[in-house]
């Protein structure tokens, strides 16, 4: 009992959000990892609610998505790649790939690319929306041709990326994971991965912008500054622009 009330605190779905998310198709990791408990918990909502379980491997595709997507090279593809590797979550217990962010218009613009009818979740409790994409194909090919791997947060390596697409992934990278000051000439990336932040620094030197790279406590930082730098990173990421956060891009435009 002193497990169940634990996991019960920690719960971020009331009971009614589990259950109706498991009626409309979500297996029971996908809510466990948007509740923020072990699926068993799951299970164990479902079961003292009397809620009907699906067999193994009943679950058919509710929604449509272009499941070859990341096969193929293009600026938004760069860019949805670049969001993933920064703010993405790849499950190992299913076939979904999970995407966050407060601002749902992002979400709503990369759906339209995937050409998915999958609708956004919202957490209540903390306001963030989520795109699920449930898809072996996608999740196989973020795994196997782009190197995106469950768990990635320490171990992500920098993927390779076409030199004409490079400066889409930074730029969503950089709306995933990255900060520009509102009020001076800064811009900082932090990560977890000395492989991923090292390639990426090295990447940037490559394109002539002077950086700052910082080891703290093994989260790793990349520091731009200084106003003819800064505006220099702005032009090089919004370069032929397709998708992009608003707020971030405002910000630069500020600044110019």
């Amino acid at each position: 009992m002193h497990i169940e009330r634990k996991k019960k605190s920690k719960c971020k779905l009331s009971k009614s959000e589990i259950m109706h998310l498991y009626t409309e198709g979500k297996s029971t990791s996908e809510i466990a990892m948007l509740a923020n408990v072990s699926a068993r918990y799951i299970r164990m909502v479902l079961s003292d609610n009397n809620v009907p379980r699906r067999a193994i491997g009943s679950w058919k595709r509710k929604y449509d998505i272009t499941e070859d997507y990341f096969k193929t090279w293009s600026n938004n593809m760069a860019y949805i790649l670049g969001f993933i590797a920064a703010d993405g979550v790849i499950q190992k217990e299913n076939q979904c790939v999970s995407i966050s962010q407060k601002e749902s218009y992002i979400l709503e613009d990369i759906k339209k690319e995937l050409k998915t009818n999958q609708p956004l979740y919202q957490n209540k409790k903390t306001g963030v929306y989520m795109l699920n994409i449930n898809s072996k194909t996608i999740k196989d090919d973020l795994m196997n041709i782009h190197g995106i791997m469950p768990c990635k947060s320490f171990n992500i390596e920098f993927p390779f990326v076409p030199e004409e697409y490079l400066h889409h992934f930074v730029r969503g990278y950089f709306d995933g994971d990255g900060h520009v000051n509102s009020h001076k000439y800064f811009v900082s990336f932090v990560g977890g991965s000395y492989n991923f932040m090292n390639s990426f620094k090295d990447i940037l030197e490559n394109n002539k912008f002077q950086l700052s790279f910082v080891d703290k406590e093994k989260q790793y930082r990349i520091y731009l500054s200084g106003k003819n730098n800064v505006n220099k990173f702005s032009r090089w990421i919004y370069k032929d622009k397709g998708l992009h956060l608003k707020r971030k891009y405002n910000i630069f435009q500020e600044k110019e």
